[in-house]
């Protein structure tokens, strides 16, 4: 039997977005909710609050819902840790909470609104724990906080089985979520003894999926490769090839313009990967801030040398 991922979009949604007795079991394994506040009931809501971000809009998966009590939850699942998802975060956070307001201005009846971010990735490398919850709080007293809004954040790659003291529950969802993929070829018992991730674990079977499904999936994981390489890659190797250029012309100079040109280069490389993904011109605009004039010029040396169009822009900029 063959199973899929399910950190990609479609599972993802597939399972904690379509049946919500599992999305009730998960809230209730990985939040950090008080005694007797348990999730019993949810209602979906629309899930895309930020404005959406080109070079983001593959690598982030949400699921947005109300429990029984008016309090709001927000999952997300973010393939690559960015500096500014913690800021995409702290609004969609917000602006669920205060978009609670109607016209009486009644800000007694604001509910809380909670984050639960799972991140395939490490953002807090001089950190052990996997497990990050921030609120807002006195900072000479931390004891005393302002309530509404709670922020979970969870680094999947740290995550290991053996030896935790967490709840039982909270284990099992996360061994779901970073053991089973496309390699599984037998799931471990204990997996399936609990019943909803069993019944989680039948949403992953590949038999579920159409066709045109399973081409989905297989774009979605082609996408975060992609952007993985727009983040990180042509970013080394652009900064790294400007320096060798501008320690060529002198020391003291040849910083500051192999700054200059490492910039230049690893925004050329990431427009080139972008025109590679069909990307729109305004969208790669936005995207490596480059001017319309060097993409517009950049899409033209695509269509005629490919790939090589890189080696040509640069001729023409020297």
């Amino acid at each position: 039997m063959k199973y899929l991922d399910p950190k990609s979009d479609l599972t993802f949604k597939r399972v904690f977005g379509q049946h919500p007795h599992l999305l009730i079991s998960f809230l209730n394994a990985l939040l950090p909710l008080e005694e007797g506040r348990i999730v019993q009931s949810i209602e979906y809501l629309p899930a895309e609050l930020a404005p959406e971000n080109p070079l983001q809009k593959h690598s982030i998966v949400d699921v947005r819902c109300k429990d029984n009590q008016g309090r709001q939850f927000i999952v997300e699942m973010q393939m690559h840790w960015t500096k500014a998802f913690m800021q995409r975060v702290l609004f969609n956070a917000s602006k669920a909470y205060v978009t609670q307001l109607e016209r009486s201005y009644e800000y007694d009846k604001l509910e809380p609104v909670y984050t639960l971010s799972l991140v395939n990735d490490i953002f807090l490398p001089e950190k052990e724990e996997y497990y990050h919850h921030y609120q807002i709080v006195n900072i000479a007293d931390t004891e005393q906080r302002i309530e509404g809004l709670e922020f979970i954040f969870i680094e999947l790659p740290k995550f290991k089985a053996k030896n935790l003291t967490e709840k039982r529950l909270q284990v099992l969802w996360l061994r779901f979520l970073t053991e089973i993929d496309e390699k599984t070829q037998e799931v471990p018992k204990d997996l399936l003894k609990d019943r909803n991730i069993s019944k989680a674990l039948e949403h992953l079977r590949t038999s579920a999926f159409t066709e045109a499904e399973m081409n989905a999936y297989d774009r979605y994981w082609d996408s975060v490769r992609t952007l993985r390489t727009l983040q990180s890659g042509s970013f080394k190797s652009g900064i790294s090839e400007g320096h060798a250029e501008g320690h060529a012309e002198g020391r003291a100079e040849g910083e500051n313009i192999g700054r200059e040109k490492g910039e230049r280069l690893k925004a050329y490389k990431t427009a080139l990967k972008a025109i590679e993904m069909n990307m729109p011109e305004k969208d790669i605009i936005k995207l490596t801030e480059l001017s319309k004039v060097d993409v517009t010029k950049l899409l033209k040396l695509f269509e005629k040398y490919g790939r090589d169009a890189l080696r040509h822009m640069r001729e023409q900029n020297d």
